[in-house]
């Protein structure tokens, strides 16, 4: 009996083990690991899909994306070397492309290259509906742009990698026009963190009395219904410049920070 119960006593300490470290875990940098760097453009590698990663582009189509309020694709987007790019600048109506799904606690990972003094941006959280003319008029956005040519001065907090309007990053890890750089915007709840080029350049919480006072004393006081969503579409932006981008990936996660 004795042994039988030391057996049993081992067997349930090796399952405890096994779970603890088998737990999946939402941490921003653990996720930008997942993410299989030297795998083929517009891909998934083995690793990538046995951690639930979903590719958003297949660097062929634009299946899986439409226009802002519009039920194709405007046609200042094209195919572009196995990437999306813009062909003419942007006009009185959005001519950014989303998501058809919306999403709500996601880590998304995308490569960019910049053309000289481009802007653009990633805007997520997004409300598509005809009351609104542009995503940015509900979603935040973890702006892309190249501020070293930018003809005019800018707010610490619209430079690259900023979240836009609200955060400046923290570090300055960007590569300049010309160059693909590595990104990954992490909604956990409440909690959000955007990565850039392997560094956490912005954290911030939602709803916080922090975040509540910047939402409320700045650009976003014109927008009512800035921030509002928790759940929405992802947007890449048509500022008018050309940008590439490619690799685009989504994992949907379980929320752990509220």
């Amino acid at each position: 009996m004795k042994n039988f119960l030391h057996q049993i006593t081992l067997f349930l300490m090796a399952l405890l083990l096994f779970s603890c470290g088998t737990k999946k875990t939402n941490d921003p940098m653990a996720l930008y690991s997942e993410v299989d760097k030297d795998a083929p453009v517009n891909t998934l590698s083995r690793k990538e899909m046995k951690n639930n990663w979903q590719l958003l582009f297949d660097g062929q189509s634009f299946t899986g994306w439409h226009g802002y309020n519009l039920k194709g694709i405007p046609d200042c987007w094209t195919l572009e070397d196995q990437c999306f790019t813009m062909t003419t600048t942007g006009g009185a109506e959005s001519q950014d492309i989303i998501t058809d799904k919306v999403y709500k606690n996601f880590a998304f990972y995308v490569e960019y290259k910049l053309t000289k003094g481009a802007n653009s941006g990633i805007i997520y959280q997004i409300k598509e509906d005809t009351i609104y003319k542009f995503p940015y008029e509900t979603g935040p956005e973890f702006q892309v742009i190249d501020h070293e040519n930018w003809p005019g001065k800018l707010e610490d907090w619209q430079i690259n990698g900023a979240n836009y309007a609200m955060y400046p990053p923290a570090k300055k890890p960007f590569k300049p026009a010309g160059n693909w750089n590595r990104l990954l915007l992490v909604v956990n709840g409440n909690h959000v963190t955007q990565i850039l080029n392997d560094e956490i350049i912005v954290e911030y919480d939602k709803y916080s009395d922090d975040w509540t006072a910047k939402r409320n004393s700045g650009k976003w006081t014109a927008f009512p219904d800035w921030g509002k969503f928790d759940e929405g579409h992802i947007s890449l932006q048509n500022h008018g410049t050309k940008v590439w981008y490619r690799n685009i990936k989504i994992k949907e996660l379980e929320a752990e920070n509220q």
